[in-house]
């Protein structure tokens, strides 16, 4: 005998599947107190995320650990208020920074890191080095050698062309906090853009999103943005040309490969 369900029990069932807004009942004319406190509470952790400060010492600190040597630099945007307000700012390197990194010798590396800031500090400051620290091996794995990395301040994502640009590498890989949202307020995109130019168009990078606690988890995120990095060395493209074909999570890849 076929069980009815009521709506009622398929809106909770719902809600268990989403962080989203969804059912959230009526009181008179208004949202319910609850559903309202909590609206506003995200709103505000969301605008704290954008003005939050970056901690790119400690950034930096944990790249050490990695063992990765890094190199600081700096948007032209010199403050928040400029960051927020002249988009256009963060997407070039001021004078000194540009001069830093142009003044690297040697042979240049295929894939170039970079951190920036974006708009939410506090997703770069929580998960960017531990998402490192889950990639590497997957670099490791497939002889992918990686130059310098990066730690930008004032940062928007096409920074990451100018960086990789002077560099000379091949391949940037940029972690940024994404402009946060009512559900997740520290979610960090990953934007891969293979021969990065100054005046890069989107559609030419890859993106691997959503990277936070309820969200896309590290092994997961690592799997698929080591996968589009070899990839995309090896076909020498990055954008709508390349799709993600890396399935599932391929932690397996690691621990053949080590054994």
């Amino acid at each position: 005998m076929k069980t009815e369900v009521s709506p009622a029990t398929s809106l909770e069932r719902l809600r268990e599947l989403t962080p989203a807004r969804v059912a959230l009942g009526v009181t008179g004319v208004s949202l319910p107190t609850r559903a309202l406190l909590e609206f506003t509470l995200d709103h505000a952790r969301a605008r704290d995320a954008v003005h939050a400060v970056f901690d790119a010492e400690g950034v930096l600190r944990g790249l050490a650990d990695l063992g990765l040597e890094a190199i600081r630099v700096s948007s032209q945007a010199p403050t928040r208020k400029d960051y927020l307000a002249r988009p256009d700012l963060g997407r070039k390197l001021v004078a000194d920074s540009q001069a830093r990194l142009a003044d690297r010798d040697g042979v240049k590396s295929p894939l170039a890191i970079v951190i920036g800031d974006g708009l939410s500090p506090i997703a770069v400051n929580a998960h960017a080095v531990a998402l490192l620290r889950t990639l590497l091996p997957y670099l490791a794995a497939d002889g992918i050698d990686i130059g310098p990395a990066v730690v930008a301040t004032g940062a928007r994502v096409a920074l990451g062309d100018e960086i990789g640009d002077v560099l000379g590498a091949r391949m940037t890989v940029m972690l940024i906090g994404e402009r946060p949202g009512l559900s997740a307020a520290d979610s960090l995109g990953v934007y891969l853009t293979f021969a990065p130019a100054v005046g890069t168009t989107d559609e030419k990078r890859n993106c691997v999103s959503n990277i936070h606690g309820a969200g896309l988890n590290y092994e997961d995120a690592a799997a698929k943005i080591g996968w589009l990095i070899r990839e995309g060395l090896a076909r020498e493209l990055t954008g709508v040309g390349l799709k993600d074909e890396s399935g599932v999570r391929m932690g397996h890849v690691i621990a053949a490969n080590s054994s």
